[in-house]
């Protein structure tokens, strides 16, 4: 589940849901963008999961983080998580689904649109950061 490209930049705006240290009624700034589309597909593989005897009742969170690696330089990477670190990680809710950055890929992911297709040519989440400076050919990967 994990897919990156670096695409045109995206404009962001306040989807008007809490992150983890927001009031009761306050509407924050997120620092990702998740599309219904892709907050759909996830709440789809989390129900899946959820029926599996040995992850029944535990949480799942979707992590997005950045990892060096690829013709470029950096990776997006994609992953339902289990755990949560309250000193390493920032946790959100965006479109009912909680999304858990660490702390050093929130450097670099602020502003991100993370989307899901479903065409005839693509299939899969893709993550579009606007702070990419350049990718490589295949689009896997990209330059900060």
């Amino acid at each position: 589940m994990s897919t990156a490209t670096a695409e045109a930049p995206v404009q962001t705006s306040a989807l008007g849901v809490r992150g983890q240290n927001a009031a009761p009624d306050t509407a924050v700034e997120l620092p990702i963008v998740l599309t219904e589309k892709a907050a759909s597909e996830v709440r789809r593989h989390i129900a899946e999961q959820a029926s599996d005897v040995e992850m029944a009742g535990k949480p799942l969170y979707l992590r997005l983080r950045v990892q060096g690696g690829g013709c470029s330089g950096f990776q997006n990477k994609l992953d339902l998580d289990p755990t949560f670190n309250e000193k390493l990680d920032h946790k959100f809710e965006v479109r009912g689904v909680e999304v858990v950055i660490d702390k050093r890929s929130m450097l670099y992911l602020t502003g991100a649109l993370v989307d899901f297709h479903d065409d005839l040519n693509k299939r899969g989440f893709s993550v579009t950061n606007p702070q990419a400076k350049g990718s490589c050919g295949c689009g896997s990967s990209y330059a900060m």
